[in-house]
């Protein structure tokens, strides 16, 4: 038995039921409307999507939505309505796709994960994850990687993230 293995997976649980310990530095989703797919990212230059609504308002569903699900992990404050958006169109159509995950997924993301004793980052990108932790460079996975999957299930692209109750 793999007793390190059963306590990062332990950790990894707790990790995605302590999200206000993760932060989202940046993404990239592909974002699956009603109508079109749109690329949804943040950075550290603010909110993007490629959406018409978006090219307008500078806010819209798809953000909303994100806004929505990945709360607290995301340490901004909410993009603000704008001045003739359909807000409550809007909020409804937000509040429909945050119950409806599936419409997204991460091409690549950077996380920070504040531990204990000490922070760690995190990575997705060409459908690989990736940490700085001393564990996933003997492992190739860790209590962060394992977390991300957790929280993500369904969303990363390109991956078999279904964990389960690993």
């Amino acid at each position: 038995m793999d007793y390190g293995m059963i306590g990062k997976i332990e950790k990894a649980k707790r990790y995605a039921e302590e999200r206000d310990r993760i932060t989202f530095n940046e993404f990239l989703i592909k974002f699956s409307g009603d109508n079109n797919s749109y690329n949804l990212s943040l950075n550290e230059d603010g909110w993007h999507c490629t959406c018409p609504g978006f090219q307008t308002h500078r806010i819209c569903p798809h953000i909303m939505c994100a806004e929505r699900v990945f709360a607290p992990m995301i340490k901004r404050d909410k993009q603000p309505y704008a001045p003739g958006q359909n807000v409550v169109s809007d909020v409804e159509k937000a509040k429909r796709y945050s119950e409806e995950t599936d419409r997204m997924k991460f091409e690549s993301f950077r996380v920070t994960f504040t531990g204990n004793n000490n922070d760690h980052h995190a990575g997705y990108a060409d459908h690989t994850l990736t940490c700085d932790c001393d564990f996933f460079a003997t492992r190739n996975v860790c209590s962060h990687t394992m977390a991300m999957e957790r929280i993500l299930n369904g969303m990363l692209n390109g991956t078999t993230d279904d964990v389960g109750d690993a």
